[in-house]
C-alpha cells in the first residue's frame, strides 16, 4: 500500500510525462488526417486541448512535489522541447501552449523532508480520475481510426504500426494509473516494463528509418542498426528468468543510452534543418523524452537491486 507521499509523487511524475505524450499523439494525429476528415481533426484537437489543460494542472500541483532525479532525467522536457514546439507550430499551424513548457524548464523539486497534506492527496486522486476518463475517450477514438484504416475506409499519413504503437502507450498509461488509484505500486514487474519499453524503442528506430529521406543513407543505417539491436534485446528480455534480470537490465540500459544519443543528435539536426525527411522536430523530441524515461526506470531498478 502506497503512503500518501509516494502516491502523490508517483502520480504527478507519471502524469507529467504521459499527459504531454498523449496530447502530442493527438497533435500528430490531427496534422496527419486529410482535410475531408474535419470531424476527426476537430475531435483530436479537442482532446489535445483537454490534455493540455490537465498537463497545466499537473504542472501546478507538481511544483515542489516531484523528485530531483525525475526533473534531471529530462523525461518531462528536454533542452529542445520549446524550440521544437515553436518550429512545429510554425510549420504545421497547430496551436501549442508553450507556456507550460517554459514553466517546466524551471521546475523546483521536492525537498526530502517534504510533508504532503491530505488535501493535496485528494487533488491528485481527482486529477488521476479525470485523466483516466479522458484516456477512455482517446482509446475509443484510436481504436476506431485503426479499424477504419485497416478496412481502407480512412486515409491517414501515419503508419498503421505507429497507430497501434500510440494506442499501446495510451493503454499502458491507463494500467499504471489504475494501480495508483488503488494505492498500489504498479503491478507490472521490471521485466514486463522492459519488454514494453524495448518494443517501443524498436518501433522508434523503425519509424525514424521510415521517415528519413532515402538520401540520408548513413542515418538510415544507424536507425536500422538500433531497430535490429532492440529486436534482439526484446527477445532476450522475454526469455530472461530471475537470475538474468540484472544482466539483461544492464544491456538494455547500455542500448537505451546509445539510442538516446542518436535521438538527441537527430532532434538537433532537425532543428538546424540539417536532416532531410518527413520526420518533424517535435516527434524527434517526443521519442527522446521516452528514451530518457526508460533510462531512468532502468537506472532506478539497478540502484535498488544492488542495495
Amino acid at each position: 500500500m502506497l503512503e500518501a507521499k509516494e502516491f502523490i509523487e508517483m502520480s504527478l511524475e507519471l502524469n507529467l510525462f504521459f499527459t504531454r505524450i498523449i496530447k502530442e499523439h493527438m497533435i500528430f494525429t490531427e496534422i496527419s488526417l486529410p482535410i475531408k476528415e474535419s470531424h476527426l481533426i476537430l475531435e483530436a484537437d479537442n482532446m489535445k486541448i483537454s490534455f493540455e489543460s490537465l498537463l497545466k494542472e499537473t504542472t501546478d500541483l507538481a511544483r515542489g512535489n516531484i523528485s530531483k532525479k525525475a526533473i534531471e532525467s529530462r523525461e518531462f522536457v528536454t533542452p529542445y522541447t520549446l524550440d521544437a514546439e515553436v518550429k512545429f507550430e510554425s510549420l504545421f499551424g497547430a496551436c501549442i501552449n508553450k507556456n507550460i513548457t517554459k514553466e517546466q524548464l524551471n521546475f523546483p523539486y521536492m525537498e526530502e523532508a517534504s510533508i504532503h497534506d491530505h488535501h493535496l492527496e485528494e487533488q491528485v486522486y481527482d486529477l488521476n480520475s479525470r485523466i483516466m476518463n479522458l484516456l477512455m475517450d482517446v482509446i475509443k477514438y484510436s481504436e476506431d481510426i485503426i479499424a477504419n484504416v485497416a478496412d481502407c475506409q480512412l486515409a491517414i499519413f501515419i503508419y498503421p504500426e505507429m497507430l497501434d504503437h500510440l494506442l499501446r502507450e495510451t493503454k499502458f498509461y491507463m494500467e499504471l494509473l489504475l494501480d495508483l488509484q488503488d494505492k498500489k505500486v504498479p503491478k507490472k514487474k521490471i521485466i514486463e516494463k522492459q519488454i514494453f519499453w524495448n518494443h517501443i524503442m524498436e518501433d522508434h528506430a523503425e519509424f525514424i528509418r521510415g521517415l528519413l529521406d532515402p538520401s540520408e543513407e548513413e542515418l538510415m543505417k544507424m536507425a536500422n542498426r538500433f531497430a535490429e539491436m532492440f529486436e534482439k534485446l526484446l527477445k532476450e528480455t522475454k526469455e530472461a528468468d530471475k537470475k538474468d534480470i540484472e544482466r539483461v537490465t544492464e544491456k538494455n540500459l547500455k542500448a537505451a543510452r546509445e539510442l538516446m544519443e542518436f535521438k538527441k543528435d537527430s532532434t538537433e539536426g532537425l532543428l538546424k534543418c540539417e536532416i532531410k525527411g518527413i520526420l518533424n522536430p517535435l516527434l524527434a523530441d517526443h521519442v527522446l523524452r521516452e528514451a530518457n524515461r526508460y533510462i531512468r526506470l532502468l537506472k532506478e531498478y539497478l540502484k535498488e537491486d544492488r542495495k
